[in-house]
């Protein structure tokens, strides 16, 4: 891991709203790390960074919304010794490999379906299962039509 990106998403599916914080290695595409929560809050994005062990200098990309500008999540980057970056202020297309991930997300299982939607569990059933099938089945022409989790078995 030398170069991931991260961003928060929104499930308004359910009885709620859902948010999706992920974690992306830029070097495969692999979401190394995830959370859902009915809250946008800080323990969110604080809770999807303490999954993964981040060797020390790796980057991590963010947009510039408030979990991440926040001292706590700093506090957090210089724990683990990340190097911080930030995309442009209104620039979604900075982080563009995790926001496409959570567009194909869900455009491919929740928008083609709405009675998928009805309860809060069925939306992170869902959500748990193309996350596993992303990383370990979904192959990409970008790595040699392999899967992320395969790519990176082969390389390593």
């Amino acid at each position: 891991m030398e170069v991931l990106t991260t961003d928060i998403t929104y499930l308004p599916f359910g009885h709620s709203m859902l948010y999706l914080s992920s974690i992306m290695d830029i070097y495969n595409g692999e979401i190394v790390a995830y959370k859902i929560d009915d809250k946008q809050d800080q323990s969110l994005v604080n809770d999807t960074l303490n999954q993964i062990d981040i060797p020390e200098g790796c980057i991590l990309h963010s947009d510039q919304g408030s979990v991440y500008t926040s001292y706590a999540y700093y506090q957090l980057y210089e724990e683990k010794g990340i190097i911080r970056s930030m995309s442009r202020k209104g620039t979604p297309a900075d982080n563009a490999p995790i926001e496409s991930f959570h567009s194909s997300l869900k455009s491919e299982t929740f928008y083609i379906n709405n009675e998928l939607n009805r309860s809060n569990h069925i939306v992170i059933d869902i959500v748990e299962k193309y996350i596993k099938n992303y990383n370990n089945n979904r192959i990409q022409q970008k790595l040699g039509y392999l899967s992320p989790v395969k790519y990176r078995e082969l390389i390593a």
